[in-house]
């Protein structure tokens, strides 16, 4: 129902001594907008309905840019178009509820139906401030610039009572150590530790729940013994003892990691965390109606205060130690391995240990931090080398921007973007460019030059960005031709936009119906 029509239904059930509240009821709207159309009279109406034909939307520069987005996953929820948009554009200031409505508009107007899986659940007490996190894992599967799929792994917390949350992942299958030391990253994010910590039955924590009287792995429980940690395993099949985390796990799955495109952990990390600080932890959470990170500021004043710092070691299991040569490799069943330049100066010894899909992992004995993946060959003698590993990926950038800039075109504004690029982008540039330069080796000077110019239009600065509106502008060029083919035997009716003919049933004006409706009050 549009709005004229609304208004004309509550003039007839008001007429007919129906109650406002019952009229609200009757039309499912709230008493509010019952109200505030019994206020206009019908020429205002008419006034109004057609201001908002007219009138310009704020969302509208990003129009194209939306319904590609809805067009290419179409279920992709209003929460998560403004995240994309407010990650796009960080100046970008919009709410919830005008982003909400645009959607709405754009799936109507175009036939985008959203594809649900509603779940219920139980609404539980919140805790005191400081009383409580917590933890789950989950996984995505993500698409790569490759269009490969990858497995990703992450942790996730949050505090009960103001809902502020902290998540890490991990492009492997987490271990104890990896739990222990986002525990760690964790209650530094936090600023200190919680009186209990909720998790579900894991078995990277727990072994047995033996009654009630649980039964940890060695590691966790020294873990826990050394930070004097309270711990809670929720029973099977009861959600609801972890609601939180189950709607955090759910929140990270569709609003940041869905329909994501996946470069290296690293960036990835980043992103999330940015994530985090722009949405995650600063959207007003639907149930408290409060933005986490300004309940957090009280709530942190409740949690224990991280004292000594613990440095987790990392404890493969079946895991040895092998020397680092001065040509930063390592031998491996005599086959040798390379490492990333610099690690012989700083380390002399490594652990390796073999991962289940037949790679060496090579890590930081004293942090656990992975430092090389290599696949292990069949046979012996060889040399088995990361290209990251043979030069020093800080020198050579300039030169490397020089040469996609001279892929363009207009080599200046193609300067200027890559430059924007590498301010924003300093630890991932060399990612950056090469997405690129993968770009222009695909496409044309011109399409490469229109999509230059949409990025710094619409201030997009990102190669991914920069990817997807080269994408978009194919899938539009492809649609033109395809309508221009058939021109000669096609003759519009009336045309909104380049690519999309409609065809509108005659209708009365409105004025008709002012006239009516003025006529009848006098």
């Amino acid at each position: 129902m549009d709005k004229w029509e609304m208004y004309m239904e509550i003039q007839q059930l008001i007429k007919k001594g129906f109650s406002k509240s019952k009229v609200a009821e009757k039309l499912g709207v709230s008493r509010s907008t019952i109200y505030r159309n019994l206020k206009k009279s019908p020429s205002e109406m008419a006034e109004w309905v057609e201001s908002l034909q007219t009138r310009r939307k704020k969302l509208d520069t990003y129009k194209e840019l939306i319904l590609s987005w809805l067009q290419e996953h179409p279920d992709m929820s209003a929460a998560q178009v403004q995240d994309w948009l407010q990650e796009r554009n960080p100046s970008l200031e919009i709410g919830e509820s005008t982003v909400r409505a645009y959607v709405r508009e754009l799936r109507h107007e175009y036939k985008i139906e959203k594809e649900t899986s509603p779940r219920e659940y139980e609404a539980i007490p919140d805790s005191p401030m400081g009383e409580q996190i917590q933890v789950d894992f989950g996984f995505t599967k993500q698409r790569t610039i490759n269009n490969k799929e990858v497995k990703l792994s992450f942790i996730a917390f949050v505090l009960s009572n103001s809902r502020y949350k902290y998540k890490e992942w991990l492009d492997r299958p987490f271990t104890t150590e990896d739990v222990i030391r986002a525990h760690e990253n964790a209650f530094k994010w936090f600023e200190g530790i919680p009186g209990e910590l909720v998790y579900d039955q894991d078995s990277l924590i727990v072994v047995s729940e033996n009654g009630g009287d649980l039964i940890l792995t060695k590691e966790f429980q020294q873990y826990k013994d050394t930070r004097k940690l309270n711990l809670r395993v929720c029973r099977k099949a009861d959600p609801e003892s972890k609601g939180r985390i189950e709607n955090v796990v759910g929140f990270i799955k569709h609003n940041f990691a869905k329909h994501r495109v996946f470069h290296n952990i690293e960036s990835w990390n980043e992103q999330g965390w940015q994530w985090l600080n722009r949405t995650g932890n600063f959207k007003i959470h639907n149930t408290t109606k409060k933005r986490p990170v300004e309940v957090f500021s009280l709530e942190k004043q409740h949690l224990r205060p991280v004292i000594q710092k613990i440095n987790v070691i990392n404890k493969y299991e079946n895991s040895i130690s092998r020397s680092v040569h001065k040509d930063n490799t390592i031998r491996y069943l005599s086959n040798r391995y390379s490492l990333p330049l610099g690690t012989f100066s700083k380390y002399e010894t490594v652990g390796v240990k073999e991962s289940e899909d037949q790679h060496l992992l090579i890590y930081i004995p004293e942090t656990g931090e992975l430092i090389a993946k290599h696949k292990i060959p069949e046979g012996k003698g060889h040399l088995i080398k990361d290209r990251n590993h043979t030069r020093n990926r800080s020198k050579g950038i300039d030169a490397f921007l020089d040469t996609v800039a001279n892929q363009f075109k207009n080599k200046e504004a193609a300067n200027q973007y890559l430059t924007t690029l590498r301010e924003k982008y300093p630890r991932y540039i060399r990612d950056q460019l090469q997405i690129i330069l993968r770009e222009t080796k695909r496409n044309s000077d011109d399409l490469l030059s229109v999509a230059l110019h949409e990025c710094e239009r619409r201030k997009l600065y990102s190669a991914t960005d920069f990817s997807d509106i080269v994408q978009y502008i194919k899938r539009q060029r492809q649609v033109n031709d395809t309508v221009n083919d058939n021109a000669e035997n096609v003759t519009p009716i009336n045309s909104l936009s380049s690519w999309i003919m409609e065809t509108e049933a005659p209708k009365r004006e409105v004025d008709t119906y002012t006239v009516l409706m003025e006529g009848d009050s006098q």
